[in-house]
């Protein structure tokens, strides 16, 4: 006899089905029941309110990091342009010795050059003086600098592109206006000497002597007052030696904690509490390794202030739990099988360890190391507070005991300065940190893609 079965799936035996009563409950099972329906319905509604939630919080994040990135482009972009007064300069002999080119009349070759390219009215009285506030002071220093080098000029007439000073270089790229206000109020914007310094500076303008180039400089000027002169050479120097000792000291002493902790150390309490403060550690403000630096290595050591020997140190301490952490990890993650056949074929302990063990976790801790080495060159704090925020108008005589200034704090330094020229550059070395930090992690994720290994 045939068996049949009922909506929810029950045998009847060919017997007729049995009629629920109006108010019986629906058995558990029953997925099409309304009470199960609803409750899929509701199940459904958070997982989509999850899914918009999630989404909407990483729109937020992108749209937070675009307004940051918008806004320095934005301020920072003008930075990378120099507005410079093509002039022809006389390098008359008597004016520069070639025996003592420094103590030559740099300033009076440059004003000269300026009033010979204006009409004769620029030459009388106060406007003689006024005028000379097109260029930079630091022009004749750049000049000076130019001929050094290329002592065969002197007796010459040149063309060079002389620096123009901040407010002008800020009016021609469209920064500060000409007039500041509206109606009775509008004013001639006092940054621009007067309307007839504008006036010369147009007719600059309109006889082509006055241009833009890609501002070099800003990347191979030491540090200045003059905010159209000031560059990041010393500020890269001295990031670059203070990271150098940071690796130096970090890295393998890093490892070697790792390895330890991970291979040889015994399982006890000791372990235990060492792995616990490494961990407390990493999440240390960075300030409080800047205060153990000054206590220890300025106040208790001696060493030299504002040196990128100490900052390097400083910067060490504070990414040793990072390396030793992810150090660790990348051990873990090679598999037992390695071991056991190393130790299989009759390597010892050691042996095991840094012929088979190490060079497969390297990958991991390279990428660990050179995050740990990305996350030093963005801090402040702790080389503040060793003092390195040197002025550094030189970098030829910067060394690891010499006075040194960051990346990161000679941004503090600018966004400091009353000059509006600084603004601009503070903006133009923040994105330039960013692109060192943008490097640093591209190359941590291209050793990671290119020798990491499947187990």
């Amino acid at each position: 006899m045939s068996r049949e079965t009922d909506r929810s799936g029950a045998a009847t035996d060919g017997a007729p089905p049995v009629r629920e009563s109006a108010g019986a409950t629906p058995p558990a099972h029953d997925w099409n029941s309304p009470q199960q329906r609803a409750r899929l319905r509701q199940r459904h509604a958070r997982n989509r309110r999850m899914k918009w939630l999630g989404l909407g919080a990483i729109l937020l994040a992108a749209g937070m990091l675009a307004l940051l990135v918008v806004s320095l482009l934005a301020t920072g972009l003008p930075a990378f342009t120099q507005t410079r007064v093509t002039l022809d300069v006389k390098l008359d002999a008597r004016r520069v010795n070639p025996q003592d080119m420094r103590r030559g009349k740099w300033r009076q070759i440059v004003r000269d050059a300026l009033l010979d390219t204006l009409p004769p009215e620029y030459r009388k009285g106060s406007m003689k003086r006024k005028v000379q506030k097109i260029l930079s002071r630091a022009a004749a220093l750049e000049l000076r600098d130019h001929v050094m080098d290329n002592p065969r000029l002197i007796g010459q007439t040149i063309r060079y592109p002389l620096l123009a000073s901040d407010p002008f270089d800020q009016y021609y790229k469209g920064v500060i206006p000409a007039w500041i206000g509206e109606g009775e109020k509008r004013k001639f914007n006092p940054k621009l000497v007067n309307e007839k310094v504008l006036a010369a500076f147009e007719q600059l303008k309109a006889q082509g002597r006055v241009s833009a180039p890609f501002n070099w400089a800003l990347f191979f000027n030491p540090d200045s007052r003059y905010p159209e002169y000031a560059g990041l050479a010393g500020a890269i120097v001295g990031s670059f030696l203070t990271l150098l000792v940071c690796f130096v000291i970090s890295f393998p002493v890093g490892i070697a904690a790792a390895i330890y902790l991970e291979e040889f150390a015994p399982r006890n309490r000791i372990t235990d509490l060492i792995e616990v403060n490494i961990n407390n550690l990493a999440a240390v403000p960075s300030v409080v390794f800047g205060l153990l630096g000054l206590a220890l290595f300025l106040g208790w050591f001696g060493l030299p202030r504002s040196a990128p020997l100490v900052g390097g140190m400083v910067l060490s301490l504070m990414t040793l739990p990072t390396i030793i952490i992810a150090a660790r990890a990348a051990l873990k993650a090679v598999p037992p099988s390695i071991r056991e056949a190393a130790l299989g074929i009759g390597a010892s302990h050691h042996q095991m360890v840094l012929h088979h063990v190490l060079p497969a976790a390297m990958p991991g801790i390279l990428t660990g190391a050179i995050i740990g080495m990305a996350q030093a060159l963005g801090e402040t704090a702790p080389l503040l507070l060793v003092g390195m925020n040197a002025f550094i108008p030189d970098v030829s005589n910067m060394g690891l005991t010499a006075p040194a200034t960051v990346l990161p704090t000679q941004i503090y330094s600018w966004a400091d300065s009353p000059e509006r020229g600084f603004v601009s550059r503070t903006a133009a070395a923040i994105l330039v940190l960013l692109g060192f930090l943008l490097v640093m992690n591209a190359v941590a994720i291209w050793l990671r893609q290119r020798y990491s290994r499947k187990w």
